[in-house]
C-alpha cells in the first residue's frame, strides 16, 4: 500500500522532470554543433515538446523566444518585442467587441432557435438544425463560445424528449405496447401450446404483455441514448466546421492569414472575401456529410425521412417543438440592442466582403492613399469602437454603453493572444537564424513525390497531432517547417499551407482534442470510444472535403497550380508542379 502511494506520488512530478529533461537532452544542439541554425532548433523544439505536453501553460511556452533569441544573439529583445503584436492582434480585438455584444444581448439566442425551427423537430432534421445554427456562430465567435451558446438549449431539448419517454403510461392507453388482440388462429395455438396447463391463460397474457412493454421501453430508451449521443457530438464537431469558413472562426486560419504577411510580405491573395469563396462550400460539405455520417452510425440506417412531408409528429418531437417555441418566446420581441448589434454585424461582414473583392476595386480604392494599408482589422476596430461608445438605452435612462470594458476583457481570450504571439516570434528567429533556409534545403528531396503525397502526408501528420496537442499551437509549430518545404519542392505555398491548416481545425477525436469537444463530453452523454469511431469518420470526411477543394475551385481562387512571384526560389529546386 505504500509502495503504491508512494509510485502515485512519484507520477503526479511526471511533468518536472519532463521539464528538466526535455532541454537536457537537447543542450548538444547550442552546445555542440554551435550555429544560429542549431540555437533556435533548440527553442523550436523545446517549445514544440512543451506545447504538446502542456506541462507548463502554453502562454508561458509562448515567451521562450523573448528568452532564449537575445541570449543565443539570433535577435535583439526589442526585435522579439515587436514581432510578438501583429494586425491579427487588432483584428482579434475587434472581432471580439462583436462577440461580446452579440452573447450579451442574447441575439445568439434568437439566432440558433430561428435556424432550429425552420428545420423542424424530426430528431434528424433536429439535429442539422442545431449543427446549422453552431457552425454559423462559430464563424463568427470563438468554436468553444458557440457550442458554451447551443449546448444549453440542446440539453433542455434531449432532457425533454427523455421525460416524455419516462412519462409515458402503460397498459390500455399506450397501444403501441399493448398485447395485440387479433383473430389469428396460428398465434393463438402458438401461444396456447406454450401455456403451462396449470396456469390461467389469463396470467399468460398479462406476462407477455409486460414482456413486450419491457422489451420496447428497452429499444426505446437505447434510440434515445444514441439520440442524445448523436446530437452532442454533432454540436461538437459543426463548431469547428463552421469556424473554418471564415478567417477569424479560428484560432489556426487567423495565425495562418498573419504568418503569411509576416513571411511573405507581398502576398495580398488572402482577404475575408476569396477565404470564404474557398471555405464556406467546404464547410457545408462536410456539414450535410457528418450530419449523416452520425445518424447512420447513432440512429439508423432509414433515410426516407428526407423525402417524407406532412408526416403527424410524435410525442417526442412535440415535447422537443414546446422546448424551443418556449425558449424562443421567453425572449420576447426583439431588442433595440438585438437590431443594432445585427445592424452592425452586417455592415462589419459587407465592409470585408467588399474591401478587396480581387474580381472589381474594392472600396478602399477610393482612399486617398495606399488601398493596402487598411486591413479587415482596420475594419473590425472602427466597428468595434462603436460599441464602446454607442448608448445601450434611450435617453430616458442613464447613458450606458452597448458593452464595457470589464465585459470585453472577460470574454479575450488572453492565452491566444500570447501564444499566437510565440508562434510569430518563432516563425521570425526561424528566418532571421536561417534555420528555415536549413530545413527547406534538407527537405529537397521530398520534391522526387507526387505533390499531392507530400500533401496527403503533411495532413495527416497535422491532424494527428491536433488530437493530443492545442490546434493554436500545433500550426504554430508546423508553419515554419511546411512553408520551406512548400520552397523546397517549387510549389505554391499556399497549396501546402491551406489544406494543413484547414486539417489542424479537425480535432474530433478526444475530449481533451479541444475545448467543445470538453465542453460537449461534460454533459455526461458520451464515451470517449463514441467520440473516437465517429471521430475518425470526420476526420476522412473533413480531409477529402479539403482536397476536393485545393484541387477544384481552390485552383483559380489562389492560382495555386503556379509557382509565385511573391515567394522566394530556392538555388536548387526540383521542378514538380501540383
Amino acid at each position: 500500500m505504500t509502495l503504491k502511494k508512494l509510485s502515485r506520488g512519484l507520477w503526479s512530478y511526471h511533468s518536472i522532470a519532463l521539464i528538466v529533461l526535455t532541454p537536457l537532452l537537447l543542450l548538444p544542439l547550442p552546445l555542440v554543433i554551435r550555429t544560429k541554425e542549431a540555437d533556435c532548433g533548440f527553442v523550436l523544439l523545446l517549445m514544440g515538446v512543451y506545447w504538446t505536453t502542456e506541462v507548463i501553460p502554453l502562454a508561458m511556452t509562448a515567451m521562450f523566444p523573448a528568452i532564449f533569441f537575445p541570449m543565443f544573439g539570433i535577435m535583439t529583445s526589442s526585435e522579439v518585442a515587436m514581432a510578438y503584436f501583429k494586425d491579427f492582434h487588432f483584428l482579434l480585438v475587434g472581432v471580439i467587441c462583436f462577440a461580446t455584444s452579440i452573447e450579451k444581448w442574447g441575439l445568439h439566442h434568437r439566432i440558433a432557435l430561428r435556424l432550429v425551427t425552420m428545420v423542424g423537430v424530426n430528431p434528424a432534421w433536429l439535429m442539422l438544425g442545431f449543427m446549422s445554427a453552431c457552425a454559423f456562430l462559430s464563424m463568427w465567435v470563438q468554436n468553444t463560445s458557440a457550442v458554451t451558446m447551443t449546448m444549453p438549449i440542446v440539453e433542455a431539448v434531449l432532457q425533454q424528449i427523455l421525460k416524455v419517454k419516462e412519462g409515458e403510461p402503460t397498459g390500455e392507453d399506450n397501444p403501441d405496447l399493448q398485447l395485440e388482440e387479433t383473430d389469428d388462429e396460428e398465434k393463438k395455438e402458438d401461444v396456447s401450446d406454450n401455456m403451462d396447463p396449470d396456469v390461467p391463460e389469463e396470467t399468460h397474457v398479462q406476462i407477455q404483455t409486460a414482456a413486450a412493454q419491457t422489451t420496447a421501453a428497452h429499444s426505446s430508451r437505447n434510440r434515445d441514448l444514441m439520440m442524445c449521443k448523436a446530437m452532442c457530438l454533432s454540436i461538437a464537431y459543426s463548431s469547428n466546421i463552421g469556424g473554418i469558413s471564415t478567417l477569424l472562426g479560428t484560432s489556426p486560419n487567423l495565425i495562418f492569414s498573419e504568418y503569411l504577411n509576416q513571411i511573405y510580405p507581398n502576398c495580398h491573395c488572402i482577404n475575408f472575401g476569396n477565404w470564404l469563396m474557398m471555405c464556406l462550400p467546404i464547410s457545408v460539405i462536410m456539414l450535410l456529410l457528418t450530419w449523416m455520417w452520425l445518424y447512420w452510425l447513432f440512429i439508423g440506417s432509414d433515410f426516407r425521412f428526407l423525402w417524407r412531408c406532412g408526416e403527424e409528429q410524435s410525442d417526442k418531437e412535440k415535447a422537443a417543438r414546446k422546448v424551443i417555441e418556449d425558449e424562443y418566446r421567453a425572449l420576447g420581441p426583439m431588442s433595440s440592442q438585438e437590431i443594432f448589434t445585427l445592424l452592425v454585424f452586417l455592415l462589419l461582414v459587407l465592409l470585408w466582403l467588399t474591401r478587396a473583392p480581387g474580381f472589381m476595386p474594392g472600396w478602399t480604392s477610393l482612399l486617398p492613399h495606399q488601398s493596402g494599408s487598411v486591413t479587415d482589422a482596420t475594419v473590425a476596430l472602427l466597428l468595434g469602437l462603436v460599441f464602446f461608445i454607442a448608448p445601450a438605452y434611450g435617453p430616458s435612462r442613464k447613458y450606458e454603453a452597448m458593452i464595457s470594458w470589464e465585459e470585453f476583457q472577460a470574454s479575450m481570450p488572453w492565452r491566444v493572444v500570447l501564444l499566437v504571439g510565440g508562434g510569430f516570434a518563432l516563425a521570425e528567429g526561424t528566418k532571421e537564424s536561417g534555420l528555415s533556409f536549413w530545413v527547406a534545403k534538407l527537405m529537397t528531396p521530398l520534391g522526387d513525390l507526387p505533390v499531392l503525397a507530400t500533401i496527403t502526408i503533411a495532413c495527416i501528420i497535422v491532424t494527428t497531432v491536433t488530437e493530443v496537442a492545442s490546434n493554436s499551437a500545433t500550426i504554430t509549430i508546423f508553419l515554419p517547417i511546411l512553408s520551406p518545404l512548400a520552397e523546397a519542392i517549387h510549389v505554391n505555398p499556399l497549396y501546402v499551407l491551406i489544406p494543413t491548416t484547414l486539417c489542424t481545425s479537425f480535432s474530433f477525436l478526444l475530449p481533451v482534442s479541444n475545448p467543445p469537444n470538453a465542453v460537449v463530453f461534460a454533459y455526461g452523454h458520451l464515451s470517449i470510444m463514441d467520440m473516437v469511431k465517429a471521430g475518425l469518420g470526420v476526420n476522412v470526411i473533413g480531409f477529402l472535403a479539403v482536397m476536393l477543394a485545393v484541387k477544384t475551385w481552390g485552383v483559380p481562387l489562389f492560382s495555386l497550380d503556379t509557382y509565385p512571384d511573391w515567394a522566394p526560389v530556392l538555388p536548387r529546386f526540383n521542378s514538380s508542379v501540383p
